[in-house]
This record gives C-alpha cells, sequence and structure tokens, in this order.
C-alpha cells in the first residue's frame, strides 16, 4: 500500500542496523498504528493487563530483532525457530527488492515460513550487505527535519518530474 509504505519507510532508511531502528517510525505511522489497535482493543474488549503486555512484549521484540547483536550460527538456528532473530528480520532491510519482501516478522518467524516469504540469508552475506532506501542514502537526509516531510516527499518529487516532462508552449 503506497501510502502506508511512504510512513514507513522512515522506519526502513536507517543506513545502520541496531536497536535504534526498532524505535524509529515516523509519527504519523505511529497515529495510525495506535488507532487500528484501539479500535482492535475496544472490538475484543481486551483487558488493561493484556494490552500492556502485548505492547511491553511487541517493543522489546523489535528492540531485540533490530539489535545488532551477534547470535553464534547454532544459537540463531536454534532460536529462529521459535523468534525472529536480529539476522533473520536484518533481510527485510536490505535495499534489494527481494530481500526487502522477505521476514517480514518482527516476533514470531512462523508467518514468513507459512507465506513462504521466509528467507535465510541475504544473497551478499550480512557483511557485504547493503540496508536503507537508496533515494534516502545521505546522511542528510536522516535529519529530522528531513525524516518527518519524508512521506511527501515521493508526491512533489513526482508532481515535479511530471512538470519537467510536459512540453512548454511556445508564444
Amino acid at each position: 500500500m503506497p501510502g502506508l509504505w511512504r510512513l514507513h519507510r522512515t522506519h526502513h532508511a536507517d543506513l545502520e542496523f541496531d536497536a535504534t531502528t526498532g524505535l524509529r517510525f515516523h509519527p504519523a505511522e505511529i497515529v495510525v498504528s495506535m488507532t487500528v489497535k484501539l479500535a482492535l482493543v475496544l472490538a475484543i474488549g481486551a483487558p488493561a493487563v493484556a494490552v500492556l503486555a502485548f505492547e511491553v512484549i511487541l517493543n522489546a521484540a523489535s528492540i531485540f530483532n533490530h539489535s545488532n547483536i551477534s547470535l553464534s550460527p547454532a544459537v540463531d538456528r536454534v532460536v529462529r525457530l521459535f523468534l525472529v532473530t536480529p539476522d533473520m528480520h536484518r533481510v527485510h532491510h536490505s535495499i534489494e527488492p527481494r530481500e526487502t519482501n522477505a521476514n517480514f516478522g518482527f516476533s514470531v518467524p512462523w508467518w514468513d515460513r507459512l507465506f513462504g516469504t521466509y528467507l535465510a540469508q541475504p544473497a551478499k552475506g550480512h557483511l557485504e550487505m547493503k540496508i536503507g532506501i537508496e533515494q534516502f542514502r545521505s546522511r542528510r537526509e536522516l535529519w529530522l527535519d528531513r525524516m518527518l516531510v519524508q512521506p511527501l516527499r515521493e508526491i512533489a518529487e513526482s508532481k515535479a518530474k511530471r512538470e519537467q516532462s510536459v512540453p512548454k508552449k511556445t508564444k
């Protein structure tokens, strides 16, 4: 969904994959997410303690699987059967579309395996894998002012390209 992706790409634009990546979300994405969650909580009548537990687990999982800790390959193989590991989720932050469209999960790995979006390793390996988004690779693009307007950038850039491609009338 292009509109939601424009909000979420703030998270993917990070050039460093670490615990802070798990906390980097556009404020509008947070509002959309909280609205959906609140509607679901009200619809199912979830108790406050369950909602609190869910949020704590969700945020802890996000920080863990975006962290730059290195598990040994043997430990990673076992843990990723039950939890999404940093190496597993890092693939999803690759600049390569095939890899970005894999390993969506951030808590349990079963959904990716069930829907065929699981990818064990990036093609170039973790050390050579490039993360981020091609159009936002400069450090200046990661400043707060640019990040806040980032969801609107594609719209403005597309409009400017259309205007450049339209031949100007001559007098």
